[in-house]
């Protein structure tokens, strides 16, 4: 697939296809970025930053709504995933960061068996009876790649990256089920340990309660 010039915006976060994405965006080469493709009805793309650099693959977002904008410039908006990509080569001509992409879907496209789905969606049902602060809504269960639905609320970046970069929804939904069948009981020990802390560090209730 040829290759194309897009804006990118090196942020801690991954993106999946069709997933929404709230950003605040403040920095004047970001204002301008996300200006032009507001402007233009146009992608770009959000790529992981990590301590050494960019990773070399992301998801491009449209703008879908402009939530609220500031006096000074500053946006709220809500974007929403559409292509994946892997970079080829960076491009520093603007102030913010342009990326030469080729964009990739997966490779395999046979359906999921529906006991493999089941499971992740139960996994997932898990996951949301958790008291963890991150909002989990309900997974649209026609999307054909279900496993990004699924997983967009973990924050372990790096496991999000890979499961970005696989090229079949078997192997993801896979992955995804192995991945939460271990995450989900240790969030539950954690959440119960911290229920059970002392709240004053002393072994006790703080005092005049």
């Amino acid at each position: 697939m040829p290759s194309r010039l897009i804006p990118l915006f090196p942020l801690q976060v991954v993106v999946f296809p069709r997933t929404p994405l709230p950003l605040h965006i403040f920095e004047d080469r970001y204002k301008e970025m996300v200006g032009n493709a507001i402007r233009d009805k146009s992608e770009f793309g959000v790529v992981l930053v990590k301590d050494n650099g960019i990773v070399n693959a992301g998801c491009t977002v449209v703008v879908e709504k402009v939530l609220e904008t500031h006096p000074d410039g500053r946006m709220d908006i809500l974007t929403r995933g559409q292509r994946r990509f892997e970079i080829v080569s960076l491009n520093e001509e603007k102030d913010y960061l342009q990326g030469e992409v080729s964009f990739f879907d997966d490779d395999d496209f046979a359906p999921a068996p529906p006991e493999l789905r089941d499971q992740a969606l139960d996994n997932y049902r898990a996951l949301s009876n958790l008291s963890s602060p991150r909002e989990r809504g309900e997974p649209d269960l026609e999307d054909r790649q279900l496993s990004f639905q699924l997983a967009q609320s973990l924050p372990d970046l790096d496991f999000l990256n890979s499961l970005l970069r696989h090229r079949s929804e078997i192997g993801r939904l896979k992955q995804l089920n192995h991945y939460l069948a271990e995450y989900v009981p240790r969030q539950r020990i954690i959440e119960r340990m911290r229920a059970l802390a002392p709240t004053n560090g002393f072994g006790g209730k703080p005092a005049g309660l």
